[in-house]
């Protein structure tokens, strides 16, 4: 028997109306969850646009002082949320590391040289 098997039959049978919530509150953060997901592609969309038209135009694929205003903005947004603040810019943080590694991407194939953006911007992100 498995560890997890153990665990499970250490409780008592869930009471069918707990059982359906659980499920009904289970089914809402899947679908929460797809939203994100969907929300990200179309984030990652148009900051494939960002990098591209950097790329054309040799700008550098990260933009310090844009990630700062955002990570400040996402904070406060954050807040009024009630969403820990530390939490949002964690995740604005690797976001933002995933776009400056696409840039850089979309500029070596366009023939420019960068420097690494997460470097020059300790792996904060252009286009954020």
């Amino acid at each position: 028997m498995s560890t997890s098997e153990n665990d499970a039959s250490a409780f008592q049978p869930i009471d069918p109306a707990v059982q359906a919530e659980l499920n009904r509150l289970r089914e809402s953060i899947d679908n929460i969850d797809a939203a994100v997901v969907h929300m990200l592609a179309e984030r990652f969309k148009a900051t494939q646009q960002v990098g591209r038209l950097k790329a054309d135009h040799q700008l550098p694929p990260a933009d310090p002082a844009r990630e700062t205003r955002q990570i400040t903005r996402l904070r406060q947004l954050a807040q009024s949320a009630n969403l820990d603040p530390a939490f949002a810019e964690k995740l604005l943080n690797f976001i933002i590391a995933e776009v400056i590694r696409h840039h850089e991407r979309i500029a070596e194939e366009a023939g420019g040289t960068t420097t690494s953006g997460a470097q020059a911007s300790g792996a904060q992100a252009s286009g954020a």
